[in-house]
């Protein structure tokens, strides 16, 4: 590989200079505005502020709601990973095995990447409106009374699903690469020693999919905890009774709705230390060992 090498000191600089000018802009200094912010108490109206120091982190410790939004965080994360990855992995075997249509196969299933958070929170909420949705309609012939305003189980379950579906492109792209980087001998070898199917993938392609698998677990964890908010506004706004208010949507309710500033800008540097937190992990300890 090549070096590159600037004759003139002051072009590389230049050429980074909108990068830095937009990290700077949109991250670094509302980072920096929202830890000072942590500290401070002020009213509703931002007539009076008051340095209470590690006062809004405390509280939120003893804040019943914001423990509850830990939980359903940890569930919601969790469960969108598992099921992205899953589906994603299942239709990558399937491009796997697949010889002359697998192209066309590939563009559709990218297709739902492109689609915004907030219009596939929409269109989850569209399939499973108790009044309009089809959904519900053949739930209901099953036995099944739907209606995620409700039952706080059946919201859960539409946000994940809605989550999900809009990251299993991602998945679906990284899985088919590291399934196309395994030498197919190891699973003819495999096949002439009398191992079926499954067994192939237990023990062979599943190994060498792991380092693929625990960076997608990263990446899809740190979504799950920080870009479903369209997701979430978009189908339930976090209920019924606080069922779905994941901690980066309860920073939205606190800050934006209830004007607490001080306790939102407190959960929104928890929020940020626990992304940076596996974003330094996935760098440090996956990112290395990963082949594309």
């Amino acid at each position: 590989m090549k070096r590159a090498v600037f004759r003139n000191r002051l072009l590389p600089w230049v050429l980074l200079a909108p990068q830095l000018a937009v990290t700077f802009v949109f991250f670094l200094w509302p980072a920096a505005q929202a830890g000072w912010q942590s500290f401070l108490r002020e009213d509703a109206f931002g007539l009076k502020t008051t340095f209470v120091g590690l006062a809004n982190y405390s509280r939120l410790l003893d804040d019943g709601e914001y423990l509850n939004a830990v939980g359903v965080t940890a569930v919601f994360s969790v469960s969108v990973a598992v099921l992205g990855m899953s589906v994603a992995l299942l239709l990558a075997l399937a491009v796997d095995r697949m010889v002359t249509t697998a192209r066309g196969y590939t563009t559709l299933l990218v297709w739902p990447y492109a689609v915004a958070p907030a219009i596939a929170g929409l269109l989850w909420w569209f399939i499973f409106n108790p009044t309009i949705g089809l959904m519900p309609h053949v739930l209901g012939l099953m036995g099944i009374d739907w209606d995620h305003s409700l039952n706080g189980n059946q919201a859960m379950i539409l946000v994940v699903i809605a989550a999900a579906w809009k990251q299993i492109s991602y998945n679906f792209l990284f899985f088919v690469a590291g399934l196309q980087s395994i030498p197919a001998s190891l699973r003819e070898a495999a096949a002439i020693d009398g191992a079926g199917p499954f067994r192939r993938f237990l023990t062979i392609t599943f190994p060498l999919l792991a380092p693929t698998s625990f960076f997608l677990l990263v990446v899809n964890t740190v979504y799950a905890l920080f870009d479903t908010f369209p997701v979430i506004d978009a189908t339930t706004e976090g209920g019924p009774a606080q069922a779905t208010n994941i901690l980066v949507y309860k920073v939205y309710v606190d800050g934006f709705l209830g004007l607490n500033l001080g306790s939102s800008a407190a959960q929104s540097v928890v929020l940020m230390a626990v992304v940076v937190a596996l974003t330094v992990v996935q760098f440090r300890y996956v990112e290395r060992r990963v082949e594309y």
